[in-house]
């Protein structure tokens, strides 16, 4: 349920924050020649930040001449790689929330849904980490190609010791900030759900009937034999007596043939 409310939620703040960002910063060249001075020289950049297609005029304190300079760097790959996967996230986070709530049944059939899902998490997961760090990296190297302590050096006017150059601000960097942070969140977000995914797939139900624990020894059955009677033992075609009923059955025949013999001679 938390996958479903804070994905595409996440998701949103990632591309938004990064992909509608634009920024500016402010220089000054300050010649010798007051007539030929720019207090203000403005720069403004967006995204997908190709800085290297950003120009500005500045003056060179040699007359009126200006001369035209680019910003440094093009950092366009990292940044529109991290807003593709937050746009695909989002779509695909969408796309299951429906699933989920209308296809519920179509979703289990012969697990066929929860193994796609499954997989789509881990690939965002790793989506996720790769595109957030790779911006981080990019935004980083944004920050250092547009610090406008960086941009005076570009100026030839500010390489005389006679004229003056300074930044009068920088840009704000919350949003773009902001955009990494969500990056990270989201794949912290897409790996927890790996479990959850995982556990509806049945995979961990498998492994444990594959494995199951160890069925304790088996106890030795009861030695169940009739009771042996010395003095009952039967067999076919003649009754014989045990040990106990020997002795009465001589016992009787001596008495027998004593008291059947000839008493006179």
């Amino acid at each position: 349920m938390c996958m479903v409310i804070f994905a595409p939620l996440f998701a949103i703040f990632a591309f938004a924050t990064c992909g509608g960002y634009s920024g500016q910063l402010r220089v000054s060249v300050d010649c010798v020649n007051k007539t030929d001075s720019n207090l203000s020289i403005n720069i403004n950049f967006a995204y997908p930040f190709r800085l290297n297609q950003v120009y500005f005029d500045v003056p060179t304190c040699e007359g009126r001449s200006q001369e035209r300079l680019f910003l440094v760097g093009d950092f366009s790959s990292s940044a529109e790689f991290f807003v593709t996967i937050a746009v695909f996230a989002f779509l695909y986070s969408l796309l299951a929330t429906v699933v989920y709530i209308f296809f519920q049944n179509t979703y289990r059939e012969n697990n066929r849904g929860p193994f796609i899902d499954f997989i789509v998490t881990v690939v965002f997961s790793f989506m996720w980490l790769v595109s957030s760090s790779a911006w981080a990296k990019g935004l980083s190297d944004v920050k250092v190609a547009t610090d406008p302590d960086e941009v005076v050096l570009l100026m030839s006017a500010c390489k005389v010791q006679t004229n003056k150059c300074g930044s009068a601000y920088g840009p704000i960097w919350s949003g773009l900030n902001t955009s990494v942070v969500f990056g990270y969140l989201n794949f912290v977000l897409w790996a927890g759900n790996i479990w959850f995914v995982f556990k509806e797939t049945g995979w961990h139900k498998g492994g444990a009937a594959r494995y199951p624990s160890s069925a304790p020894e088996k106890q030795a059955a009861p030695f169940n034999q009739p009771s042996y009677n010395q003095g009952t033992f039967d067999q076919s075609g003649g009754g014989f007596s045990g040990t106990g009923d020997l002795g009465q059955s001589e016992y009787s025949q001596v008495g027998t043939y004593t008291s059947s013999g000839p008493t006179s001679y």
